[in-house]
């Protein structure tokens, strides 16, 4: 191989060591956001449950207090 030859293809090197490093940034940042949007829908799993069960617990009390109307 000529000189040019090698030169240019270390400078195709470098070029793809910088690009990979910079891919390989982005998909951990892209992991980090994923690993939040997952705690955070979990976390809303939860509540949307919790509030579920408060509201149905909430309408069986509800039902066994009332006094129908023919007393």
């Amino acid at each position: 191989m000529d000189k040019n030859r090698i030169i240019e293809l270390e400078i195709k090197q470098a070029y793809q060591e910088d690009l990979l490093q910079a891919l390989n940034a982005i998909v951990s940042q892209q992991q980090q956001q994923i690993d939040r949007l997952e705690r955070t829908c979990a976390l809303l799993n939860e509540r949307i449950k919790s509030v579920s069960e408060q509201r149905q617990e909430g309408e069986n009390t509800s039902h066994q207090q009332e006094i129908p109307p023919h007393y």
